[in-house]
């Protein structure tokens, strides 16, 4: 036997789950994400790889807005799982807003694992051009 069976073997008897045996760990990741603001408000973009829309959760309460997400990272049929450090992911991030956003009218939107949200700014906190009079 090489280095490299008796490692593979070693692993799976110490840390590798199988699925069914026992509840896989639940870790929590910190989705990366930009924000980009302008005049109007922010777009932000999550990264939230293997999250589909009924395991996302996008909440604002009290100034603050909430994304978490569970992804589920499926076995190819014919294939038996051999180790797993992260199985079903939960993503949290948590964002303080400030009242200068329109909180009633963001727009979410999830396409390929990638979360845009667009909060609009109030329209009493957009910039706005004051015309002068003269008499």
């Amino acid at each position: 036997m090489d280095d490299r069976t008796q490692v593979a073997e070693r692993d799976q008897k110490a840390v590798a789950r199988r699925e069914g045996d026992q509840p896989a760990r639940r870790t929590t990741l910190t989705p990366a994400v930009d924000v980009f603001e302008d005049s109007q408000g922010i777009t932000l973009w999550a990264d939230l790889p293997g999250v589909t829309k009924d395991k996302l959760d996008v909440k604002v309460h009290d100034g603050n807005l909430y994304i978490e997400a569970e992804a589920v990272v499926p076995t190819p049929a014919g294939l038996r799982l051999q180790h797993a450090e992260i199985r079903e992911p939960h993503f949290a991030r948590a964002f303080s807003l400030s009242p200068d956003f329109d909180t009633s009218k963001i727009d979410a939107n999830l396409q390929d694992g990638v979360l845009k949200l667009t909060i609009p700014r109030r329209d009493e906190a957009r910039p706005r051009r004051i015309e002068v009079q003269t008499n």
